[in-house]
């Protein structure tokens, strides 16, 4: 059993991590409660990473990107999570925003949407939850009713990151019965498409802000629709499996960073006489910290190199949303405590952290939903109980 990392990936996580380091935690004084940063900044550091080799690194070879695969894309997120301003934890500073959906297009698709986002032309925002409906398909109440060569859309959207600044919506509409998520498909809308608009903004407890959009009598053609009808389902669901994923590493480096800052308090601060890292309640949140952070790291990358066989790995990134998110959680509220008042203050990131890592147990699916999930592939013999590798 190999736990090494290839040496290029290695070279490339080092490369991030200076980039990090040199280019991006400057700026994080200044917009870590900023729902974004501005997008001339956005750019010249785009342009930065691009001369650096960076730009892309996650995205297939064939379209021009690094083709690191997902355990290098693990590495180099983890390093890019270390960072708390906004812009990077949607990772486009590095690769745009971008989603698996957009590969499954035709090749007219595309060259309208697909290769103008890796260019850094375009963006675009992947709407699926809506008011009564996130991870059950059934309950999607946004419809696409076909009329001859077009399709009529109605309903809403809300909590959409980047709805305000996407140049095209990769949209998910019911089409016919959605009892087993079947009736559902997706479909790519223009922004400024008759009917289509922005509704609420949503204020949430981290700096993210994302939106609410509306779909009133939105008339679109049926070659707008990625593949064939009724499978926009199991394209949210390759959408939702990569997302859980990524929570993975992004978990892990802010984490790390809190696991670090506990640390490095715990062995200078002075209380009675005795560094606080002397005292058994101090040690034994450290020790906690580490062993769970191990654990989710194991778990996180185990599930990258799945993915990266082409294995199916459904269950081990509901597996590492679940459980590395509420490490995350835990390690950071340690962090705080060990910290004291300290910890409370706005003079350090830890309670950015805390509200992030807070959100995290919702964004993308809750615990809860995962629980489901992971249990209704293991008690249905979809999914084996602890099997590393296909039989």
């Amino acid at each position: 059993m190999e736990f090494a990392f290839d040496h290029e990936l290695l070279m490339l996580r080092d490369s991030v991590r200076r980039f990090v380091q040199e280019e991006l935690m400057s700026l994080e004084a200044q917009y870590a409660n900023e729902p974004d940063i501005p997008d001339e900044l956005r750019k010249t550091l785009q342009d930065k990473a691009k001369a650096l080799g960076f730009w892309c690194f996650d995205l297939p070879e064939e379209h021009g990107g690094g083709g690191v695969g997902y355990v290098g894309m693990c590495l180099v997120m983890e390093e890019l999570a270390k960072c708390n301003a906004p812009s990077f934890r949607a990772q486009t500073v590095l690769t745009p925003y971008l989603g698996p959906v957009l590969f499954r297009c035709s090749p007219e698709q595309k060259k309208k949407y697909l290769y103008p986002v890796i260019n850094g032309e375009k963006r675009t925002c992947f709407a699926l939850t809506e008011p009564g409906a996130g991870s059950d398909p059934s309950g999607m109440l946004t419809t696409a009713l076909r009329e001859g060569d077009h399709y009529r859309i109605n309903g809403s959207k809300i909590y959409i990151t980047s709805a305000d600044k996407a140049d095209f919506v990769q949209l998910f509409a019911k089409t016919g019965d959605t009892g087993s998520g079947s009736g559902v498909s997706c479909f790519l809308i223009d922004k400024g498409t008759p009917g289509m608009r922005l509704g609420q903004s949503f204020e949430l407890m981290s700096p993210d802000r994302p939106w609410e959009l509306v779909f009133d009598d939105v008339r679109v053609h049926a070659s707008q629709m990625v593949g064939e009808p009724g499978q926009g389902w199991e394209l949210a669901r390759e959408f939702l499996d990569v997302g859980r994923l990524i929570h993975g590493p992004k978990a892990l480096g802010r984490a790390q960073r809190a696991l670090e800052m506990a640390v490095d308090f715990a062995n200078q601060r002075q209380t009675f006489g005795q560094q606080l890292s002397r005292r058994q309640a101090i040690q034994w949140m450290i020790a906690d910290s580490t062993t769970e952070l191990h654990a989710a790291r194991l778990m996180t990358y185990h599930a990258a190199w799945k993915a990266d066989q082409g294995m199916n790995f459904h269950v081990e990134a509901s597996q590492v949303k679940l459980y590395a998110d509420e490490v995350y959680m835990r390690i950071v509220d340690r962090a705080i405590q060990i910290h004291g008042g300290l910890g409370l203050s706005r003079e350090l990131p830890l309670e950015l952290m805390f509200r992030d890592a807070r959100s995290r147990l919702i964004t993308e699916g809750s615990s809860e939903m995962q629980r489901i999930i992971i249990a209704s592939e293991v008690l249905s013999g979809r999914s084996g109980v602890n099997r590393l590798t296909p039989d």
